[in-house]
């Protein structure tokens, strides 16, 4: 099992920067994959930023160029920088973690608010 806890979500205004962090305990070890999930107002949850162990990104087209995804290994914690954030951006962020059993793991999401 790996816990995982998010933080550095909050209200921010249109333009601004956020910086979110995920940290992770438990079996660390059968993590391939970490990445940023979030959830608009009334709509799915979307794919935001992954990274893998190995250290390659991804990132949805919406925040090329204003997102960066990246890890501390000997913190277990993965971050996400968010700059020249958007209305549109506002939602809940969730931080997941993928075994190499292709196990899912959640935390209890961070809610991201950006005013126009």
């Amino acid at each position: 099992q790996v816990q995982l806890v998010e933080s550095g979500g909050g209200l921010v205004q249109a333009g601004g920067s956020l910086r979110l962090s995920c940290a992770a305990s438990g079996s660390i070890f059968t993590v391939n994959a970490m990445g940023w999930y979030r959830q608009p107002p009334g709509k799915p949850r979307e794919l935001v930023a992954t990274i893998t162990r190995g250290g390659a990104t991804n990132y949805a087209d919406f925040v090329k160029g204003r997102f960066t995804i990246s890890r501390d290994n000997a913190k277990n914690t993965v971050y996400l920088q968010m700059n020249s954030l958007k209305p549109e951006d506002t939602g809940v962020y969730y931080c997941n973690h993928r075994s190499y059993r292709l196990d899912d793991y959640w935390g209890q999401g961070t809610q991201v608010t950006v005013s126009s």
